[in-house]
């Protein structure tokens, strides 16, 4: 078994989701250059002045597939689990229609507000130290840094910006030499 466990964010991360996320926003009649990545929903909902539910009856969950690679990296790994900001509803139906089984999943409903590892560390009874969280945004690099675990970027999604320090990977296989 590897010596730390991979958490993955779940859309830009694990799922090329972003046009899967806009479009209940243009169904809406949000300008595209007002949308923003990285969010809670509810939280963007709110600053885009659309209703939650009005989104998530327009979300359609079967539109967001994996990066290239993502599947047989999955595959390769002895476990892994989601830390993610999507609601909990399409975010399970993704990952059943994928046919993925993390060892844990938690997304929004699980947070006081935004994602946050902490509630995953408990659950799985480790540390940060014992993960390696794989994000897309800069929330994604505070979460980790937050609860002391290292923080690899998904540099397969060509929407991602390094900052200086990052671990940034090409491609979802490199994940597997940051577990050991």
């Amino acid at each position: 078994m590897s010596g730390r466990i991979a958490i993955f964010d779940l859309d830009g991360t694990l799922v090329d989701s972003d046009a899967a996320l806009v479009a209940p926003f243009l169904a809406l009649g949000v300008d595209p250059d007002e949308i923003s990545f990285g969010h809670v929903l509810a939280d963007e909902c709110d600053r885009l002045g659309i209703e939650l539910d009005a989104y998530l009856e327009a979300y359609d969950p079967s539109i967001a597939q994996p990066f290239a690679g993502v599947e047989a990296m999955l595959a390769g790994l002895d476990e892994w689990s989601v830390c993610s900001n999507k609601q909990p509803a399409s975010g399970r139906a993704e990952l059943a229609r994928l046919g993925w089984t993390p060892r844990l999943a938690l997304f929004s409903d699980a947070f006081a507000g935004p994602k946050q590892l902490a509630p995953l560390l408990e659950h799985l009874g480790v540390d940060g130290d014992a993960v390696v969280f794989v994000g897309d945004t800069d929330h994604d690099r505070a979460c980790a840094e937050v609860a002391g675990a290292p923080f690899l970027l998904a540099g397969w999604n060509p929407r991602v910006r390094p900052r200086r320090g990052d671990i940034v990977l090409d491609d979802p296989a490199e994940v597997a030499d940051h577990l050991r």
